[in-house]
């Protein structure tokens, strides 16, 4: 054979495995997963957070060469700040033929979300609901943020043997499915221990005059007050404060998030609320993850949540060695991720992780970490 021959059939073949690898990888293609979450309306400032460490997440991941040698493509969707909205986004995520779903943030949407993932077979991870009925809906969804029963029985614990509280005024959100369970959770557990529910406050996170409500919990006999709702919170607790009102002020985890300062969190001269993480965490992959994202402008436990949310995904991606959902749901289930930045996450039977609690007090418009709830 000549050697003019020799070379010809080398880049011919050379060529044809080159044809080939490129074929493979334009059949294989990036790997496409959906965000659902406020982009617009009422929900959109505590949103920002959570899509701040989705969107974080997913850089890093494509920048250190995607999974399983692909490109990981976030289809960020819009719910619109309502469940309709929310399950008009799950379906434009099953047009899509996305992977996986990340999101909602806010329960209310998730649950609108969660039947339509799991009747399409579409894994779905909550970063920031925890509403404890969200995973009963089916094995293919999950969740990286600890739920309302625990957190409401730490709240009422926190209260009564924290701050000697025994008898507490609570204010309901009638717009959320988080606040009212967190408030039921609390009450429960609060009675429980020995106190008292003095009153229950009602009101609307969109309302703009809180006046009404201010009087009546003036006129009640609490030594805490519980406000159960998102970043509105801010702006009620300062009204709170500013009606003379000497009860201690206490949260959960909306707190914090969104607008809550500017709101008049930032004016509040004592306050306490429990949350998913703080920047002082010693957890090194934390303090690895403020060390690169610390200076941050909008950075909160929101943040930290939906980029573990993320990251659990690709882990049990990468474990399944397929982007296929039944198999990445089957990942997700047996699989533990011990570098989240919130703490190592292994979900249960139900798909919840178990999941310590932080306190936080505000000091005169400045939140600290003040220590750690434990479960049982």
């Amino acid at each position: 054979m000549s050697w003019l021959l020799r070379v010809f059939l080398l880049v011919a073949v050379v060529s044809v495995i080159g044809w080939s690898a490129e074929s493979r990888a334009g059949t294989e293609g990036a790997i496409k997963i959906a965000g659902i979450f406020s982009l617009s309306g009422q929900a959109e400032a505590p949103n920002r957070s959570v899509v701040m460490g989705v969107q974080i997440a997913v850089n890093e991941i494509n920048a250190s060469g995607g999974i399983l040698g692909r490109r990981l493509e976030l289809v960020l969707i819009d719910n619109e700040s309502t469940p309709i909205g929310s399950m008009v986004a799950a379906q434009k995520a099953v047009a899509d033929k996305v992977v996986a779903i990340i999101g909602a943030s806010w329960s209310s949407h998730s649950l609108a979300i969660a039947p339509v993932a799991q009747e399409n077979h579409i894994p779905m991870i909550s970063p920031f609901s925890s509403i404890p009925k969200l995973t009963a809906i089916g094995n293919f969804i999950f969740r990286v943020c600890y739920t309302d029963d625990f957190q409401g029985e730490m709240l009422a614990k926190y209260a009564f043997n924290d701050l000697k509280a025994r008898h507490s005024v609570i204010f309901v959100d009638l717009t959320s499915d988080y606040s009212m369970e967190l408030a039921r959770y609390f009450r429960k557990q609060f009675q429980a221990l020995g106190g008292t529910v003095e009153r229950e406050i009602e009101y609307k996170s969109n309302q703009i005059n809180y006046d009404l409500q201010i009087a009546r919990a003036a006129a009640a006999r609490g030594d805490v007050i519980v406000l159960t709702g998102y970043d509105e919170s801010g702006f009620i607790a300062a009204k709170l404060q500013q009606a003379g009102i000497k009860a201690k002020l206490l949260g959960g985890d909306g707190w914090g998030e969104g607008d809550f300062y500017s709101l008049g969190g930032n004016r509040l001269h004592s306050a306490y609320f429990l949350t998913h993480w703080t920047k002082e965490s010693e957890n090194p992959f934390s303090q690895r993850f403020v060390a690169k994202y610390g200076k941050r402008e909008g950075l909160a436990a929101g943040t930290a949540l939906g980029y573990d949310a993320v990251n659990v995904l690709a882990e049990a991606i990468r474990q399944a060695g397929s982007s296929d959902r039944d198999d990445i749901r089957q990942a997700l289930a047996k699989g533990v991720y011990s570098k989240g930045v919130t703490g190592s996450i292994i979900f249960d039977a139900q798909g919840d992780p178990v999941k310590n609690i932080l306190v936080v007090e505000i000091r005169d418009g400045v939140p600290f970490y003040l220590k750690t709830l434990y479960p049982h």
